[in-house]
């Protein structure tokens, strides 16, 4: 029987593991008018990667939209936040929007990506130069 069938033996596609973490924030993005937008956030889990942010009551923000996120400052020094969060705003993208309330309309949480460079790269980047490819 196939592991993806049972969801006990299912193995997990993430990198890191999701730490339960809230912390108030603040969205900030622009419209399709460029307008500037923000919306008031709690952050309900969040990994190395990406966070899942819960919203009520704003102006609904489109999927794939890039978005500026910041914790509040008192609450950044959480040894349970990336690093990126710790340091301030960070660039992210909207990558799943949560199902819409049914008294606003409007969405109850969104996924994002923190669009930073993974730790992991840089280190294995610095400790082994290689060469890419040599013809002979």
């Amino acid at each position: 029987m196939a592991n993806s069938l049972h969801p006990a033996v299912r193995q997990s596609r993430r990198k890191t593991e999701r730490q339960p973490v809230r912390i108030p924030g603040r969205v900030t993005w622009r419209d399709s008018r460029g307008m500037p937008r923000f919306a008031t956030v709690v952050t309900r889990d969040v990994s190395d990667h990406g966070a899942y942010l819960e919203c009520r009551g704003s102006q609904a923000i489109p999927l794939h939209r890039l978005v500026f996120l910041q914790l509040e400052r008192e609450a950044r020094e959480s040894q349970h936040l990336p690093r990126a969060l710790r340091d301030g705003r960070v660039l992210s993208a909207i990558y799943r929007v949560g199902p819409q309330e049914p008294t606003t309309g409007t969405p109850s949480g969104y996924a994002v990506r923190l669009l930073v460079e993974p730790q992991s790269a840089c280190v294995e980047a610095q400790g082994t130069r290689v060469a890419s490819r040599s013809i002979a």
